[in-house]
């Protein structure tokens, strides 16, 4: 078995943080790195390494961590533009191995980035 994330340890209670959100199946709280003025991660109760490990058993989780996106995005105020990413490797930036989605707004992000 694999030593837990700092994201386990948080979930665990062990490394206390301020939650913005959290249900049975997520928690949101700040990134301690942000890219832009608002960064939030939206972290998984249940542990997937990578989003390339997420089986069709994590379907309504997955689901589930894109609608409460929106609405963590309507908590924080920021509804009408922010960019949701998810790094999938060390190649890609991934530096925690339990999936996670950054909520990140309050940024204009179309210099250098994807548009579409």
């Amino acid at each position: 078995m694999s030593s837990p994330t700092i994201f386990s340890r948080i979930i665990a209670g062990e490394i206390p943080t301020d939650f913005i959100y959290e249900d049975e199946f997520c928690v949101c709280f700040k990134d301690v790195h942000p890219q832009a003025p608002t960064h939030v991660l939206i972290v998984p109760r249940h542990p997937i390494p990578k989003l390339a490990d997420a089986t069709t058993a994590d379907q309504t989780l997955l689901g589930h961590l894109m609608v409460k996106a929106g609405h963590i995005a309507r908590l924080l105020g920021v509804e009408e533009a922010f960019r949701l990413v998810v790094n999938n490797g060390a190649g890609a930036g991934q530096t925690v191995f339990h999936l996670h989605l950054h909520l990140m707004a309050n940024k204009k992000f179309s210099e250098g980035g994807l548009n579409g």
